[in-house]
């Protein structure tokens, strides 16, 4: 924990004197690191982390000396930032790195008066392999994953880069791990950005595969890669697409349907009634980035209003707020969410707008006008209807 000190540091009254009639008459605020913590950890390479702080709080200023911060400015901007250095030195103590991207957040879960603490959400781990620890980022990530603890069946809805899909495989692997459950099983709808499978080349495996790669891929981060082959041969890990799962009871298994704004709202009814005792589902999807061919409804927009009051059944939503990849996918995020809202786009984006009402037929699959269902030579896998 950090130590108050309330008297002006030596130098102060020259410092405020150069800083001009603005700030001369600001309060001042000591805090004193304590001595057994690496300065260097708090401030960062070159003061990197120090910088962050900075333009956080463009109304403050922050000097260090040794081992304290002096901070003036605005009370409520000196009470943030010991509140800030709070936070970061209990991330220290739980032996966690600090980065930009940890210092940002903190801030920003403290700046929404979050009840959770910064530091209890970057602390809290999932699962560790080959020295990387996977754990939420943000606040809507830490309730995504308590949600998973605490329900059957959840659904993860949310723009892309939001940790939706890696998260839910990372409390796959630690219940896999924890023998919670026996295998797990990882699923997708093979309808990618309206190409259909039976134009591409090579066996049907061969044409099934690269839509489920990014599963392997995330897979490949938590699990021992020698590991795998073995897995999947024992049926442990299962990786298939969502036709595979008709006519299944999937018992003592955690499940988790990637992409489910592909589905349609029968296959999504199949998926769920494949639930068996023991077992666990997540569901996750963007409903802004709908690839169903023909303006088709998906499921995953409607069955919200379906489940809406089922008891272990629970909705994690997921903002451009929680995006956790390269900042400029979150502006891009927000930027596409404004030029739909001036152009009056629907929330099933470009190829998927234009949804059916609720009193639409209930085929689903082939509706709006949309080709034969089969041609010679041409495999159609995971569109059919439940």
């Amino acid at each position: 924990m950090t130590e108050p000190a309330d008297q002006r540091p030596p130098g102060a009254a020259e410092g405020a004197a150069d800083a001009g009639p603005a700030t001369r008459h600001l309060p001042t605020h000591t805090v004193v690191i304590p001595p057994d913590v690496n300065m260097v950890t708090l401030l960062g390479p070159r003061d990197e982390l120090l910088r962050t702080m900075e333009r956080a709080f463009p109304r403050a200023q922050i000097h260090v000396r040794g081992n304290e911060f002096h901070v003036s400015g605005p009370s409520g901007d000196i009470a943030l930032v010991e509140r800030t250095l709070d936070e970061l030195l209990a991330v220290i103590e739980g032996g966690q790195p600090l980065n930009r991207d940890a210092v940002e957040r903190s801030i920003q879960m403290l700046r929404a008066n979050s009840v959770e603490r910064p530091a209890d959400v970057l602390t809290m781990n999932i699962v560790s392999n080959r020295g990387r620890t996977i754990r939420p980022k943000t606040l809507n990530q830490k309730h995504y994953v308590d949600a998973i603890d605490d329900n059957t069946i959840v659904f993860g809805i949310g723009p892309a880069g939001t940790g939706k899909t890696y998260l839910a495989m990372a409390k796959a692997v630690a219940a896999l791990q924890a023998k919670q459950v026996n295998r797990i099983i990882l699923t997708r709808p093979a309808v990618e950005a309206g190409e259909r499978l039976g134009f591409l080349p090579g066996t049907l495996n061969d044409k099934i595969d690269p839509y489920l790669r990014p599963l392997y891929d995330a897979l490949h981060d938590m699990v021992d890669p020698e590991s795998i082959p073995k897995l999947m041969a024992a049926g442990t890990i299962e990786v298939a697409p969502l036709a595979y799962m008709r006519g299944r009871s999937l018992n003592d298994a955690f499940i988790i349907l990637d992409e489910a704004q592909n589905t349609s709202p029968e296959q999504m009814k199949m998926f769920l009634t494949r639930l068996g005792f023991g077992s666990k589902m997540v569901v996750t999807g963007d409903v802004t980035q709908v690839d169903l061919p023909g303006g088709n409804l998906s499921g995953l927009r409607v069955v919200r209003d379906i489940l809406a009051g089922v008891e272990d059944v629970h909705f994690s939503i997921l903002t451009a707020h929680d995006v956790v990849r390269h900042r400029l996918v979150g502006e891009i995020v927000n930027a596409y969410g404004r030029w739909d809202s001036a152009h009056g786009a629907g929330t099933d984006g470009v190829r998927g707008g234009g949804g059916r009402a609720h009193g639409a037929g209930t085929d689903g699959v082939r509706r709006g006008g949309g080709e034969p269902a089969a041609r010679s030579g041409r495999v159609d896998v995971g569109e059919g209807t439940a």
